[in-house]
């Protein structure tokens, strides 16, 4: 039994969408005194600039569409962000002074590009850019004069496959400026990088690692001034681990680490140079450890469940602080993103050094396993409602490929709760942290295995009685909504009805209307060019399933997306309605991560889902 649906502006669910949360934070690498963070405190997803010392945060842009990324240069001086037009991910970077002012652009002659990182050197004599369009992928660099004043940008290194590196990396330009480290999928076609370094002026390469079918990527150089060794991670083992490395001379060492299970991945280096900062994580759960690279000693810091990070693809999740701190960005179910500091020495957490907003008392998630239909045991997050179940449910699929869903604030999932609905989401094959083989199953078969996954989180749910079978819907964005909309045709009969948000619809078309870096991941997933694999990319797509589709479909999406373009969502509407079958359709002027960046629509979004998922299920609208 659902309850009684609020949509008034006091709704508690609402609430917790409106509360401010810390994205992500970051301070000068040269300067601790100064910090930029992004908070939805305005509303919108905006940078703020932050007075380390007293905690203060100043509103620095007022970008219409909101932000998710932004550098602050080692000096703390400038502030570097990414202006697009509405959410479309395709413009140009600019920067401002840290105390505010007009908006710079630091590229004006290139083309409209979307991006893989921008970071300086800790000298700040450099800035590096990776930058990629239909080009392709391409490395700039801007030499940083001694009043800050930048050269045009020179093209230093440019592949037709995808280069990257870390978004938030601390370092990935070295410390005097000389090199810049990147993960390059030249050799294998695939999500397979090879650690390549290149000279920041002349774009040759100095060193690289690279093993057939394994990933070797760059996390940071060295902070001290001519100390070229870089740390990276390599999966080699079959789950991500950190070395030290130095281009020139070809020296490796792997940390010692063998008492850790999971991925373990370099967080940041300490100002001296003596320690790093190290994210273990396994089963989806993290820990935070100080590790001594002279004497190997490895020290546990006391993370207070939950996770670190707003999302798995944003922010630091943890770095070094002014003093004896370490600051944690960290989150569980019932409480936003905030940043907390943890001791250097007793790994205590010792205060909320950016707190969250207030928000009403919500469901704690819960960790629970299940088998799918090969024995493979699989990881969730469960909540359930106030009262006894069974209850009518939503099994939530993460976006993105190869990451996943951790502990976190979700006011979605919680709007569900409010509403009666059991809460599940499935970190299913494909996801990250459950070892390379979990992982990599899902290459060459997209969408199999995922969806198998989800079948079975669906019967764990019915026999631990806990949902209604005749009333679990699906739900998710992006790849998530891809999902979704795949989901409801392989197995029609399972579904009471299918959400998606910025879906992924027909591979096959996808490839014909996206360039760079959605082209890549297609190809590095299923192998090659729907010319190439035509069978993969027909069984991978929704739209092979839709004469099977019989549950209600809602579609929630941007005109502004460039990573699920509108064509492919037309003709996915068209064939449906054809057939006589539901479908809604609704569109926004939004770009692909537009609700996560603007509250009002966010919750707009969500509204939507509650509504339907009422008719559905035929209960009365307030």
């Amino acid at each position: 039994m659902l309850q009684t649906l609020r949509f008034d502006q006091d709704a508690p669910w609402k609430q917790r969408f409106r509360a401010a949360a810390i994205l992500w934070t970051q301070l000068a690498a040269a300067n601790k005194t100064r910090g930029i963070a992004a908070s939805t405190r305005s509303g919108v997803a905006q940078i703020y600039a932050w007075d380390v010392p007293t905690g203060s945060l100043r509103q620095v842009t007022q970008h219409e569409g909101g932000l998710y990324y932004a550098y602050l240069s080692a000096d703390g001086r400038s502030i570097y962000y990414h202006d697009d037009a509405q959410g479309n991910e395709m413009g140009h970077f600019v920067r401002v002074p840290f105390e505010g002012g007009a908006p710079e652009d630091i590229t004006p002659d290139l083309p409209p590009y979307a991006f893989f990182g921008l970071q300086g050197s800790r000298a700040n004599n450099l800035l590096a850019l990776i930058a990629f369009n239909e080009e392709g992928f391409m490395l700039y660099c801007m030499d940083i004069g001694p009043e800050g004043t930048l050269s045009p940008p020179r093209k230093v290194y440019q592949e037709p496959s995808m280069i990257r590196a870390a978004y938030f990396s601390p370092g990935f330009v070295s410390a005097n400026g000389a090199l810049v480290a990147l993960g390059s999928s030249k050799r294998s076609g695939s999500l397979d990088f090879s650690l390549l370094v290149v000279d920041a002026h002349t774009g040759q390469p100095i060193g690289e690692l690279w093993k057939e079918k394994q990933s070797l990527e760059p996390l940071a150089f060295s902070p001290l001034a001519g100390d070229e060794r870089l740390l990276g991670t390599s999966n080699e083992t079959g789950m991500k681990r950190p070395f030290l490395w130095h281009p020139r001379t070809t020296e490796r060492t792997q940390l010692a680490l063998s008492a850790l299970e999971g991925d373990v991945e370099p967080l940041d280096w300490s100002e001296d140079g003596r320690q790093t900062l190290l994210c273990q994580s396994w089963q989806a759960v993290q820990n935070l450890y100080l590790y001594d690279l002279e004497s190997a000693a490895l020290t546990p810091l006391h993370v207070p469940g939950g996770s670190l990070g707003y999302h798995d693809t944003l922010g630091r999740k943890a770095y070094f602080g002014p003093g004896d701190e370490v600051f944690a960005e960290w989150t569980d179910a019932t409480h936003p993103s905030q940043v907390i500091a943890l001791s250097h020495t007793t790994g205590a957490r010792t205060s909320t050094f950016l707190p969250s907003g207030e928000v009403p008392a919500g469901h704690p998630w819960r960790s629970v396993r299940f088998p799918s239909s090969d024995r493979q045991m699989v990881q969730g997050w469960l909540a359930v409602p106030d009262g006894h179940g069974p209850f009518p449910a939503i099994i939530e699929m993460h976006g993105g490929m190869a990451t996943l869903q951790r502990e976190r604030f979700v006011p979605a999932s919680q709007a569900w709760l409010d509403a009666g609905f059991a809460f599940l989401s499935v970190n299913f094959r494909g996801s990250s942290t459950f070892g390379r083989a979990f992982e990599r199953k899902v290459w060459g078969n997209l969408g199999y295995w995922e969806i198998e996954d989800v079948v079975a989180a669906r019967a764990f749910l019915i026999e631990e009685g806990i949902a209604n079978a005749s009333q679990v819907f699906l739900t998710g964005a992006s790849f998530g909504g891809y999902l979704t909309l795949l989901g409801i045709g392989k197995y029609p009969e399972l579904w009471a009805g299918g959400m998606a948000e910025a879906p992924v619809v027909g591979l096959e078309t996808l490839y014909e209307t996206t360039g760079g870096a959605m082209r890549s991941v297609q190809m590095s997933f299923l192998g090659g060019t729907p010319e190439e694999q035509p069978e993969r990319y027909k069984a991978s797509s929704a739209l092979t399933y839709i004469e099977q589709v019989r549950a209600p479909v809602l579609i929630l999406t941007g005109r502004n997306d460039t990573r699920s373009p509108a064509g492919p969502i037309e003709r996915y509407e068209q064939k449906l309605k054809e057939q006589g079958k539901a479908i809604e359709v609704v569109w926004f002027d939004a770009g692909h991560i537009s609700s996560a960046l603007q509250t009002e629509l966010g919750i707009t979004y969500q509204e939507h889902m509650l509504r339907f998922a009422a008719r559905v299920l035929g209960q009365p609208l307030p």
